[in-house]
């Protein structure tokens, strides 16, 4: 067996045993990359010296029996600023950017010694669907070469997909975290808004924005989700909340839990496969003990529209500060500040990034604003009521992560709005805040699908032991690319 086979647990066991060592894990990591990162291109950067030194330093100081994630190696998404290691969130406009400083998540993890291997490869500024807008690389998908591992936080499924790493952190706008690992048959967790602080993370859509990790198992994920939850001073969106706790009652039965599957996750333009996957993951929750109910969500059919409406908005703004001033690229042909600015950003960002600049511009600019961003947010709050009326008498809802399995690279690439409703599944639990964990629920066409587990607000721990049942009732989670 792969040493990354292993779970979390199983690693630690060993490391406490000093069966391995943390830079055995290490070495480990960077045989496995140098065996198959040519055709997978997860990630952008790595960090290979800087992080042998820091496994050296733990194996010293020696691994603390109460610290499961000591010692462990984890791959970090390209947009998650870390302290002098290049951040490029994928775009050519933050060519040599090293931050200063470290997100926050970064910190929380530093804190419980795991180990940065790299930075992982992504859509432009998380804007995408394939991982195919990157400057730097198109990300294949472990499973097959030739499509794509679904995005924005494709790089981050594909290394854990490959057996490159046995963690990964990506961020969620409107599924980007499980979207790609429904594709990449791996774990992908969207937790509650404001459950981890995004101090750090490069914005895209501050109201929609979460961190979340992706690992081969539900307990896994949530081991790595205790680690980075918490409130901080630094994010003023980041929830108060007790000490997270997702692993204590994992293991117990969903018996008498009532799940509620929307007509509309199985509807038009859900794959035949998917929709059979998903229909026998429903039948063998019921075998464990659950209650399942056909429910409706009816206002989603208005969730893609004002998700772009609104991300589109919040990225016209917060791109703004890339201007060639700050940060990265400065165009070589500019000759006074007006054109500083317009072929620094002209020449930096691509075209999807461009086009929901100007997406948003135009939907908040004089005479546009109450057409478009008020009626996209009165949307959201109908959504948002949605949720609320099904979770008033239901403890978790079921569903289909995406409504295909991983498509041919390029086969969307003129078409962005065939595109954008790859994400009609995942979007409504971003607009309604609520925790959302996408795990392998078997095969079509010999490619993953995945099944969503969709939670009340700050309730990611029924999410998890949901995941946990199903997982544990299947193991669908041991299915491997073979690369």
């Amino acid at each position: 067996m792969a040493l990354f086979d292993l779970t979390i647990k199983e690693l630690h066991q060993k490391l406490v045993n000093k069966e391995v060592t943390a830079v055995d894990l290490v070495n480990a990591v960077y045989a496995r990359v140098d065996e198959v990162e040519e055709k997978v291109q997860a990630f952008i950067t790595l960090t290979k010296e800087q992080a042998l030194a820091e496994a050296a330093a733990i194996d010293a100081k020696g691994i603390d029996p109460d610290n499961v994630l000591a010692g462990l190696p984890i791959g970090i998404k390209d947009n998650i600023v870390t302290k002098d290691i290049l951040t490029t969130a994928a775009s050519k406009i933050l060519t040599g950017f090293e931050p200063i400083y470290d997100a926050t998540a970064m910190v929380k993890l530093h804190e419980k010694d795991m180990i940065t291997i790299g930075k992982l490869n992504m859509d432009e500024f998380a804007m995408g669907s394939t991982t195919e807008t990157s400057y730097y690389a198109k990300t294949a998908n472990p499973w097959d070469l030739s499509r794509i591992p679904g995005g924005s936080s494709g790089g981050s499924a594909a290394a854990v997909a490959a057996g490159e790493v046995p963690v990964a952190l990506g961020s969620d706008t409107g599924g980007s975290v499980r979207q790609p690992a429904a594709f990449c048959g791996v774990v992908g967790m969207k937790p509650t808004y404001g459950r981890v602080s995004r101090y750090g993370l490069i914005a895209f859509a501050s109201s929609l924005d979460q961190i979340g990790p992706i690992t081969r198992t539900v307990e896994d994920n949530a081991l790595v989700l205790e680690a980075i939850s918490g409130v901080d001073a630094h994010d003023s969106t980041s929830v108060p909340q007790p000490k997270a706790d997702f692993t204590s009652e994992i293991t117990k039965d969903i018996k008498g839990m009532k799940i509620a599957v929307p007509k509309e996750y199985l509807g038009d333009g859900v794959q035949d496969g998917v929709k059979a996957r998903v229909l026998e993951a429903i039948e063998t929750l019921k075998n464990l003990g659950a209650t399942v109910d056909e429910v409706s969500l009816p206002h989603i059919e208005y969730g893609v529209a004002a998700y772009y409406v609104l991300a589109s908005s919040e990225a016209s703004s917060n791109l703004s500060r890339f201007d060639g001033v700050r940060y990265g690229y400065r165009s070589p042909d500019a000759h006074d500040l007006e054109t500083l600015y317009t072929k620094s950003r002209a020449e930096g960002f691509g075209p999807e990034v461009k086009r929901r600049i100007m997406l948003g511009t135009f939907a908040l600019s004089s005479g546009y604003y109450d057409a478009y961003y008020k009626k996209a947010q009165q949307a959201r709050t109908m959504i948002i009521g949605d949720f609320e009326k099904i979770f008033a008498d239901y403890d978790v809802i079921v569903g289909p992560t995406a409504p295909t399995i991983a498509f041919k690279s390029g086969d969307y690439a003129k078409d962005p709005i065939t595109m954008y409703m790859n994400d009609v599944l995942t979007i409504p639990s971003n607009m309604a805040g609520v925790p959302s964990l996408s795990v392998p629920c078997g095969l079509s066409e010999n490619m993953p699908v995945g099944l969503q587990i969709i939670g009340k607000q700050f309730d990611e721990a029924t999410v998890y032991r949901v995941g946990h049942a199903f997982e544990q009732a299947t193991n669908f989670n041991e299915l491997k690319a073979e690369l």
